[in-house]
Order: structure tokens, then sequence, then C-alpha cells
């Protein structure tokens, strides 16, 4: 799969580990930046460039990071198109129960209904709260989950690219 990649420097040293990481499992990774740590840049200066390549196909989907990735998700998701879904980190659960009766009680819950229910195509990671290992195990399961393409679902993304007066 042919993914973009992008952060700003809150992101820097875990974009490069996990690019080689992606690569090392067959992904193609487009990084979109930065090139150099530099403490002042600007995560939407690169969050954009990388969500423009997802909105336009010319990658399939995006990963993106920042310190809480709160900023990165809601400039990613100005763009048509860009349904970006946020990890904060693994999730305390109980006992979750879907609307097909499937119980599950993992952490990375959200993730995966991001991309069944939302068909989220790109992921925000918060760089100072996940741990390495918690994110390449994320971004398995994000990308190995399917959209379930359930009518319900594609009505409600379609809203979300409709303009509203």
């Amino acid at each position: 799969m042919k993914l973009a990649l992008a952060t700003d420097h809150a992101g820097f040293e875990q974009l490069k580990d996990l690019q080689t990481y992606l690569e090392s499992i067959g992904h193609e990774c487009v990084n979109y930046g930065p090139k150099s740590l530099n403490l002042n840049d600007d995560y939407p200066d690169y969050i954009f460039q990388a969500a423009k390549a997802v909105a336009a196909g010319e990658c399939e989907r995006g990963i993106i990071l920042g310190r809480s990735g709160q900023g990165e998700a809601m400039a990613a998701n100005r763009l048509k198109g860009i349904r970006c879904a946020v990890f904060y980190g693994p999730a305390v659960v109980g006992r979750i129960i879907d609307a097909n009766g499937r119980v599950s009680s993992s952490p990375y819950e959200i993730v995966r209904l991001s991309r069944e229910h939302n068909d989220s195509n790109i992921l925000s990671l918060a760089a100072s709260f996940v741990s390495l290992n918690d994110m390449q195990q994320v971004i398995n399961l994000w990308l190995n989950t399917d959209f379930t393409n359930e009518p319900r679902h594609i009505r409600r993304i379609n809203k979300l690219d409709t303009r509203v007066p």
C-alpha cells in the first residue's frame, strides 16, 4: 500500500522509525516532511501536503503524527474526502458490544471502528503519548481493517463531503 506520511517536530523521530518499519513490511511510503528537525516548524505545512496526496488518490492512506495528534487531524480533515481519525493511546475498556452484537475489549477498538464504520483514510497519532510498539500495533490493525460498505455508513460518509448551508 502506498502511504503518505507527515509530522512536525513533535513526531520527527518516531516518523523515521515508523517509515522504516512500514517499508520493512512491504509498504511504499512518501514522506511529506519535515526533512530535518526544526523546533519552530508548523504542522499544517506538512500535514496539508500528505492529506492532499490522499485526497487526490496519489497515496491510498496516510499516517500523520503530532504531539497530541489533534491539530494534525483538524488540519487533515479540512480537505474534502479526508476522514482522519486520532489515536491518543490504548484505551482502558470494559466490555464493548457493537451494533452486530460483537464483543470486544481491545484497547485499540476505536481504531478498528474508524476503519469499519468511517472508512478513515488518515490516522493521526499522538507522538508524545503513544509508544512506538503501540503505534506499530495500531497501524497494523488500521491498515488491515476493511470498511464494511454498509449503506448506513456510506450514507454518513457521503454527508461529510456535502456542504451544509
